[in-house]
């Protein structure tokens, strides 16, 4: 988890050219990192009727289906500005649901990427910036959620990064009283890439998205 004393390494950021494979396609984190073990809400929310759900099911299920919304469905496209309704899980002890708005994904200055070192060099950085809202209820306090970028034609970006540029990119945490529906933050999250534009901001947390994330585009 990435908090306000950040870390940028040259080390710790390469090129898909180098050996990485393509499932680390975006940037990259210990918020990110702890992904694999976080699995998805346990109920589809396009599930059957609730008859078919057990009375003594975990409340904390409950997180997954908003009052008054659906979650957005895995491989929707938005727009920029547009807001997704979203199955969250941070670690393993937290977990609820988000809604997610891209507010832009903003080009930033290949001279911003110097504190990243010699190998940021000829990278072009973006930045997608975010307002995330607690729409479950459930304690999230110091979560991080982060999104990706991807190229025009859905590919991965071939970089990866761990930190963040303070002033341009600020990657924040959930703040302490994140924790009832409505608060709300707003984030950054970090990517870059040495080819074609990033096109596009995905989501792709949990089983249901890992294979086809939201995405918000232009």
């Amino acid at each position: 988890m990435i908090h306000k004393g950040r870390i940028v390494s040259a080390v710790a950021l390469t090129t898909l050219g180098l050996g990485l494979t393509a499932c680390n396609d975006g940037e990259d984190s210990a918020s990110v990192q702890d992904s694999p073990s976080a699995s998805a809400p346990a109920s589809d929310p396009a599930s059957s009727d609730p008859s078919s759900q057990s009375p003594s099911a975990d409340p904390s299920d409950d997180a997954a289906a908003p009052a008054g919304g659906d979650i957005t469905a895995p491989g929707t496209k938005l727009k920029i500005g547009d807001k997704a309704v979203l199955p969250f899980t941070y670690g393993t002890e937290k977990k609820g649901t988000v809604a997610v708005t891209v507010t832009a994904i903003e080009k930033g200055a290949e001279a911003d990427m110097a504190p990243f070192g010699d190998k940021a060099k000829g990278m072009k950085p973006y930045y997608i910036r975010m307002k995330v809202e607690n729409v479950g209820g459930t304690d999230l306090s110091y979560a991080s959620l982060r999104l990706r970028g991807e190229l025009a034609d859905g590919g991965p970006t071939g970089v990866i990064l761990i930190g963040d540029l303070p002033g341009k990119c600020d990657s924040e945490t959930a703040p302490r009283d994140f924790t009832t529906k409505g608060a709300s933050y707003e984030t950054c999250s970090l990517s870059a890439t040495k080819t074609d534009p990033i096109a596009a901001a995905s989501f792709d947390e949990g089983d249901a998205y890992s294979d086809s994330p939201v995405l918000w585009t232009n």
